[in-house]
């Protein structure tokens, strides 16, 4: 993790990210050095932004031609477009696996934006965590510290202090946060693995990730629980957390997920996985040291009803 020591996991657009420049990318132009180390944006937006003055280096905006040394501050600081109150609270249900004066733990349902961002300036889980604890306003981010995909249900840990944030960030930072996940993938995976190839974004469709030779670090470790005629459920468990890391690392495999419109196949040859309407992913378990006193906590949470549904309608065909 030494290329973002100072980093807070972002959405894909959102508006506070802080780093620094590792000396590995010393030499480098700057909206390289940029590029590589924000590939959730383009490099065309990356330099507008940096003459824009959104992006400063040591509290400056040097030229996006200037070279890199390594240690040098970025901040990248992007407010909503002013016409949209991106964080308001908003009565949106949550539901809550547990709380206390710390940390909140969300079953988030398929469907919910973390954060707000382009397109979804409202109607997230920032705003509905606002209204439930006006506590987080206080709280970068309103205390996400990691992110699932709008389509992914599960399990995700918010902070509500400071200090808190602070700590789980650091837990994710070393790979000792646990997270586990069940994923349907089209075809018959063969028993169990480790996919560790490096991700970033893809090279000519900027819309999607892809594993890359310049990417970052990432590793996924994934296990057979059941198999079907056309398709295998699989047990995965990350120990890096890309944008979209068990969708493109099972597509990497050959076996995307079921329902993934953006990795995955249009025609599987059953209705049923075809008809799904999201990525078949859902994270069920969460592990981590709570950071107040440091104790070993463990959260499960039953399947998604349409994942789960979709899951007996196949045993129920005898498949």
């Amino acid at each position: 993790m030494n290329e973002r020591a100072d980093y807070i996991p972002a959405d894909d657009d959102d508006s506070l990210e802080a780093l620094t420049i590792p000396a590995e990318l010393g030499g480098l132009r700057l909206d390289q050095a940029l590029a590589r180390l924000f590939p959730q944006h383009s490099r065309s937006r990356l330099q507008s932004w940096l003459k824009e003055g959104f992006i400063r280096i040591d509290g400056g905006s040097p030229g996006v031609r200037s070279k890199v040394w390594g240690g040098e501050c970025v901040e990248l600081d992007l407010p909503p477009p002013p016409e949209v109150a991106a964080e308001l609270p908003e009565d949106i249900p949550l539901q809550v696996v547990f709380e206390d004066e710390h940390l909140i733990v969300i079953d988030k349902p398929a469907g919910l934006v973390v954060h707000p961002g382009s397109g979804n300036w409202s109607g997230t889980l920032l705003n509905a965590l606002l209204h439930h604890a006006p506590v987080l306003a206080g709280v970068p981010r309103a205390g996400i510290v990691h992110r699932l995909d709008k389509d992914t249900s599960g399990l995700l840990v918010v902070a509500k202090t400071l200090p808190a944030q602070t700590e789980l960030v650091r837990q994710l930072q070393a790979r000792t946060v646990k997270r586990h996940y069940w994923a349907l993938v089209h075809g018959g995976l063969e028993g169990s693995g480790v996919v560790d190839a490096p991700i970033g974004r893809h090279p000519s469709q900027r819309t999607r990730m892809a594993v890359v030779g310049n990417g970052r670090a990432a590793l996924t470790r994934y296990a057979v629980v059941e198999r079907f005629a056309r398709c295998t459920l699989v047990e995965c468990r990350l120990e890096t957390g890309r944008t979209h890391q068990i969708r493109v690392h099972m597509a990497h495999l050959g076996h995307a997920l079921v329902g993934d419109p953006v990795y995955g196949r249009a025609r599987s040859g059953d209705a049923r996985l075809d008809a799904f309407p999201r990525q078949a992913l859902h994270a069920f378990q969460l592990g981590l040291r709570h950071p107040h006193d440091g104790q070993e906590r463990v959260w499960q949470v039953p399947m998604a009803a349409d994942f789960a549904a979709l899951l007996d309608a196949l045993r129920g065909r005898g498949q």
